[in-house]
């Protein structure tokens, strides 16, 4: 494993979890991305009432943590290499909220997502963010944690980068160079990020990336089209305890 360096920027962009190696995070602000669709599922849930959000590693570590809770108090959800587990919820946003989540604690566990929260966990503070609650973790995150390095921290997949995230990553910069100017001290990694989002509009970026074509030929352009919207939720799901719940 690399040794892992001090950031001398405020405000930095990580590609892919597996870069969370390589960084010291104790005392960082870590917001994780998971466009498609670990956050945006995990900001939705929060959002309509779900008790928490339980993110865990795998299909044993859900299992598991379902063993503690009491039947009918809880809803398993997930999925391996995009197909949902045996006996699980479906893990995209609105395919979950049909299965019903309200008042019940979601136990979550997906490739990249829930593990990318894991890896985040030592963090001073830690976000679930996506396109959908962007400006509430910024302006929640700027009002709570102010002066402090904020790490924007993309799942990606199976050690590749994300287009989805890193486009996710670059909406969060653009709302931060709203508040803190232009000359803000953000990476080169940020920088890049901000210039991809301000590349095209957020549904056909998705829609044509390789997630999301993936999702189109499942006849989920709906859910695509879902997560593509920007800032449709007022929710700040903070993981405490390892669950996410309200901030």
């Amino acid at each position: 494993m690399p040794a892992a360096f001090q950031l001398t920027h405020k405000v930095h962009v990580l590609g892919r979890k597996e870069e969370l190696d390589t960084v010291r995070v104790p005392g960082k602000v870590a917001i994780v991305l998971d466009v498609l669709f670990a956050t945006s599922t995990i900001v939705t849930a929060v959002a309509h009432g779900a008790a928490s959000v339980i993110p865990t590693l795998d299909e044993a570590a859900a299992r598991d943590e379902a063993s503690r809770h009491a039947d009918g108090s809880y809803v398993l959800s997930g999925e391996l290499l995009a197909e949902t587990l045996p006996g699980f919820a479906p893990p995209t946003p609105l395919a979950l909220l049909e299965h019903g989540i309200a008042r019940k604690q979601v136990i979550y566990s997906t490739t990249n997502g829930t593990v990318a929260l894991s890896g985040a966990a030592a963090a001073g503070h830690v976000y679930a963010a996506a396109l959908l609650n962007g400006r509430a973790v910024i302006e929640h995150v700027l009002a709570r944690h102010p002066g402090q390095t904020i790490l924007i921290v993309c799942s990606g997949s199976m050690g590749n980068v994300n287009l989805e995230d890193y486009y996710g990553a670059g909406y969060l910069v653009e709302l931060l160079a709203e508040r803190l100017g232009e000359d803000a001290d953000f990476s080169d990694a940020a920088r890049v990020a901000r210039a991809l989002y301000r590349s095209g509009d957020p549904f056909p970026t998705l829609i044509n990336c390789r997630v999301g074509r993936m999702m189109s030929e499942r006849g989920l352009d709906h859910e695509v089209e879902y997560a593509a919207q920007r800032s449709a939720l007022d929710v700040v799901p903070r993981l405490e305890g390892g669950r996410l719940v309200p901030a």
